[in-house]
């Protein structure tokens, strides 16, 4: 019976430690592709309808790869042109880690 209750422990241990690194690794990716991903794509191309009508900068434009992290976070937080500021909606830390994400699309 203990050996049981040990294996029922652990396994829930576990598996509470998977959820909660599957979370921290892909939360920037979530709120990305919640409220980024219609204008700036999937892969940060800007090719979706909605960013070739607003003429968005793809990840690969020399002035989009200048920008640092900082004035990435600056410019989600405050907007920019007709993008919305998104410093009501997001926390620093949802805005950070969604540019952290959008970043991985710079080569």
């Amino acid at each position: 019976m203990n050996s049981t209750v040990r294996s029922n422990v652990l396994l829930a241990a576990v598996a509470a430690l998977a959820c909660a690194m599957g979370f921290a690794q892909s939360s920037g990716e979530a709120i990305y592709k919640q409220k980024c991903q219609n204008c700036h794509g999937p892969d940060g191309m800007a090719n979706s309808g909605i960013g070739k009508v607003m003429k968005v900068k793809p990840v690969n434009d020399p002035e989009v790869k200048k920008l640092t992290e900082a004035e990435m976070i600056d410019l989600a937080r405050n907007g920019m042109g007709k993008m919305q500021p998104y410093k009501d909606e997001l926390s620093g830390a949802q805005i950070k880690a969604s540019v952290d994400y959008f970043r991985t699309f710079i080569k």
